[in-house]
């Protein structure tokens, strides 16, 4: 009698962890989806207006900044369709990043003791920060009406806009979290970091601003600046962006994601937590 032959997985023998790292999240893809879903509900179960939170946060901040600022910048339109247009954008990679860090460290004792794709918790992290920044256009759409702000024919292009934003934080997050494992105190460093990459970044106020300030090199050297241009063009100012603009875009939104998903499954078997 012929006896099967047992297939024994040693990990050791893998050497392609990245590739290896795609096909168990699709094996696992139904614990992403719960992963996603208990994020969500997670978030906010304690919350008496639930959901409602991921529209009333950027409506909130759009009012406290557009009474500051309003007068402050020459806004091409109106400032609070303007404002709130960057809001959501940044507010989405802002706390999608930082939950995947939080989530990396805090999830040490489950990848300790069973088997899952160690990309899991970040990429369902940022499925999540998806959804809300989906929940996130209604109030747009609502300032937008009462602005009277048009919407042209390059909204059409902003699904792959918020494409390019998706890949380039699913890509941060990796990065971000990798790091975490290997210096914890990054953690308590980060937020000061966004605030001062929020601050150099044109979201509270034009491009313009800093077009002459060094040349403009803080726009060139700021990768998500360029991936934020897109997304304000194809749905705020309602202009198609040129070849160059995509591209670029598309380039550093692909560089930043494969290279995070290089570093992450590169080094997740050695995490030490």
């Amino acid at each position: 009698m012929v006896m099967a032959s047992t297939k024994i997985y040693d990990s050791t023998k893998t050497p392609f962890y990245a590739i290896e790292e795609i096909q168990g999240l699709i094996r696992y893809k139904d614990l992403l989806f719960q992963l996603i879903r208990r994020n969500i509900v997670t978030r906010y179960k304690r919350s008496t207006l639930g959901i409602l939170w991921t529209m009333l946060n950027p409506l909130g901040t759009m009012v406290i900044l557009s009474i500051v600022f309003s007068r402050v910048f020459a806004i091409r339109g109106v400032y609070p369709a303007f404002i709130i247009t960057n809001l959501i954008a940044w507010n989405f990679f802002l706390q999608t990043t930082q939950f995947s860090l939080n989530t990396t460290m805090f999830s040490s004792d489950l990848f300790n003791r069973i088997y899952l794709p160690r990309t899991s918790f970040v990429i369902s992290m940022n499925g999540a920060g998806f959804v809300n920044l989906l929940f996130s256009l209604v109030p747009l759409a609502l300032i937008f009406l009462v602005t009277h702000v048009s919407i042209g024919l390059p909204i059409l292009l902003f699904p792959f806009a918020m494409i390019l934003l998706a890949f380039f934080t699913i890509g941060f997050s990796l990065l971000v979290s990798t790091v975490v494992v290997y210096f914890p105190d990054i953690a308590e460093l980060y937020p000061v970091l966004l605030q001062g990459w929020f601050y150099v970044t044109p979201i509270i106020y034009p491009d313009s601003v800093l077009q002459d300030f060094v040349g403009g090199w803080i726009l060139k050297i700021n990768p998500l600046y360029h991936v934020l241009k897109v997304f304000q063009m194809t749905l705020y100012d309602g202009l198609f962006p040129s070849i160059a603009q995509w591209m670029t875009a598309l380039f550093i939104s692909l560089f930043i994601l494969i290279l995070g998903w290089f570093v992450y499954t590169g080094n997740a078997r050695t995490f030490q937590f």
